[in-house]
């Protein structure tokens, strides 16, 4: 080794421990504010519900709830797609005001066991049902009051809300209170029909984004509340029978009494639907609420709100993390076992002149467009070709029905992504015979020998391990995971690893077309490193971007999205597309260490796609 790879391997040394204790001390800090300074202990529960499925959450307890002075309980639910740390902002701010909160998984969604229902938002209100009646019979909880439990949800969560609030409000006898004080709607006014509503013996708040992307659903087709038939039963449901009907709510406005369990509130922020639960207003409502029908004064303003901190550190704590793992590889191929994979990084072609140039930039545009255009009928086949898990039916067989439809796509832009590498470097062949250009045999760093192979897989194991290992590390110190609001890297169940083979190999044809694509056909002498990473950054997440700037555009001039069928697919991009454009700089970074296009998709593939299937909905028979 070089006195200059040497000097490189301790600053790797060097960077790798400075990331690490970056990681640790960011997930302390969000502990710090995930515990409001000491005085909320969090700790992870899991309750046993029937048919032997169990409901996992993470339990906020003020220190201030006791035996003596037991305080309210509210049962946070996440939408579909989410997991207990996705409304973690809910659960934080109620328990600063000294209301226990338990933010839980929902069935089939992160360490909750699957239901036996394919319809368990509505049937079980995704394991929220039998969190209420656990809380109110068992004597564990002691110092929750029982007399003042509560559910609240986003989307699917807040169905599973509204069916909680007729689920009891119908089991109790007819001179007895429901076990439920109140319910939360976010998100979600599809079922506040009269025929749910009749049965609802609770104080009941709504809140609908104004510029939600399923809006088109509702019964105007719009997002606005003010006269939509949804918000008007929710609020004459609390009216005496013979009071007269309201004809226009007033947002914001309370009605009803929350001592008689009454109240009635209806909110319309300005948002998106997946960004309404970290709206600072949203929370703010959903504290008033709360506050309000409990009877409680926190002596805080609802506004006054530490959550944002918390999902700033564990930014940080993702971002640090996967940039420790480039550090982490250099300081592992300094050692003898992995000493024989670093090669001479292949000479950089010459930039596209004359024809080449046109022959570049229209393959470029090509990959976007097909990218951009194959998204939504791979998710269309995705039905078709995992029928069980599209139909919410437990199965072994690629259980996760909405990464079906992303493997697809990835699976579908791989191979074609071959195609264009292939077909482009014929054509630039060609294009050089007709300058009259020097014709020579490229370098792509794709050759590799059987034992070279076996040592890179190694490598890449390795590290996706010891990435895995300090995941868990802080989530069991200090019960936080890498994220920011609803995309991150958390804690799993050992079952992933079952997915994880299966769900990767057909990932993988995407990783390393992409890794072929972006160090051997976008990466030119005479520019600058950065300048031909970031390009390759572009092209590679630019088709996804299309796909939502269609989606957003039509929106905002039409008032409904481009895929209204398929919006739950495209708002599933806010998370996918930030990874599409990282994962060219990883590749661009394995690829200078070793002189090889492996390692990157390897390593890559393993934590992302880990990343992808530890945050969906699961419908394995466990």
């Amino acid at each position: 080794m070089t006195d200059a790879y040497e000097r490189g391997t301790r600053r790797a040394r060097w960077c790798l421990a400075a990331l690490v204790a970056l990681v640790v001390a960011a997930c302390a800090l969000a502990a710090r504010v995930q515990t409001d300074g000491g005085r909320v202990r969090v700790r992870g529960v899991t309750v046993p519900t029937q048919n032997g499925q169990w409901v996992a959450g993470d339990l906020f307890r003020p220190v201030s709830a006791t035996a003596e002075a037991p305080a309210p309980l509210v049962v946070v639910v996440p939408g579909f797609q989410r997991s207990k740390e996705a409304l973690s902002n809910i659960a934080i701010e109620l328990a600063r005001r000294g209301i226990v909160a338990l933010s839980i998984d929902p069935y089939g969604q992160g360490w909750s066991s699957s239901s036996t229902s394919r319809r368990a938002a509505t049937t079980e209100g995704y394991g929220a049902f039998a969190i209420v009646d656990y809380a109110y019979a068992t004597p564990n909880l002691n110092y929750v009051d029982r007399e003042r439990v509560a559910v609240t949800g986003h989307s699917a969560g807040g169905n599973a809300a509204i069916r909680a609030a007729d689920h009891f409000g119908r089991a109790a006898a007819p001179d007895e209170p429901s076990r439920l004080h109140s319910a939360y709607v976010s998100g979600y006014v599809l079922t506040l029909r009269d025929k749910i509503l009749a049965g609802v013996r609770s104080n009941v708040g709504a809140s609908y984004a104004l510029y939600d992307e399923g809006a088109y659903r509702t019964e105007l087709g719009n997002g606005d509340m003010r006269t939509a038939p949804e918000a008007l039963r929710l609020v004459n449901s609390g009216r005496p029978e013979d009071a007269p009907p309201i004809e226009e709510v007033e947002i914001g406005r309370f009605y009803g009494a929350a001592a008689d369990r009454t109240l009635r509130v209806m909110h319309n922020e300005p948002v998106l639907h997946p960004f309404q639960p970290y709206d600072v207003e949203s929370t703010a409502n959903q504290i008033a609420f709360f506050e309000t029908v409990f009877e409680l004064d926190s002596g805080l303003d609802p506004r006054d709100q530490t959550w944002m901190w918390k999902e700033l550190w564990t930014l940080v704590a993702l971002v640090a993390s996967l940039l420790a793992v480039v550090p982490l590889a250099r300081v592992l191929l300094a050692t003898a076992m992995f000493r024989p994979l670093v090669r001479p990084v292949p000479e950089a072609p010459a930039a596209p002149k004359g024809r080449q140039r046109a022959v570049f930039w229209t393959l470029l545009g090509v990959g976007a467009l097909v990218a951009c255009v194959s998204y939504i009928p791979m998710a269309e086949l995705s039905k078709d070709l995992f029928v069980a898990a599209s139909s919410r039916r437990l199965t072994w067989f690629f259980p996760q029905r909405m990464n079906n439809a992303v493997l697809l796509w990835a699976l579908f832009n791989g191979a074609f992504g071959f195609v264009l590498f292939f077909g482009g470097h014929l054509a630039a062949r060609r294009a050089r015979r007709a300058d009259a250009r020097d014709v020579h045999r490229p370098e792509w760093g794709a050759s590799i020998g059987l034992a070279d192979g076996l040592r890179t897989c190694l490598l890449a194991a390795l590290l996706y391990g010891l990435y895995v290992l300090l995941l868990f590390g802080v989530d069991y110190v200090f019960r936080v995971d890498y994220r920011f609001l609803f995309m991150g890297a958390r804690a799993f169940q050992p079952e992933l690893f079952l997915l994880l083979g299966m769900y990767a190999p057909g990932f993988f044809v995407f990783f390393l077309s992409n890794s072929l694509r972006a160090n051997a056909g976008l990466r030119f002498a005479g520019w600058p490193e950065w300048a031909t990473t970031m390009l390759a950054a572009i092209a590679n997440s630019l088709g996804l971007l299309l796909i939502v700037a269609v989606q957003y555009a039509t929106y905002s001039r039409t008032g409904t999205v481009f895929w209204t069928d398929g919006w739950l697919y495209v708002n599933l991009l806010f998370a996918v597309v930030p990874m599409m454009f990282v994962l060219p700089i990883f590749h661009r970074a394995f690829f200078l260490m070793t002189g090889r296009i492996y390692l990157g998709p390897l390593t890559i593939c393993a934590i992302f796609i880990t990343i992808l299937l530890s945050n969906t909905v699961c419908y394995l028979p466990l």
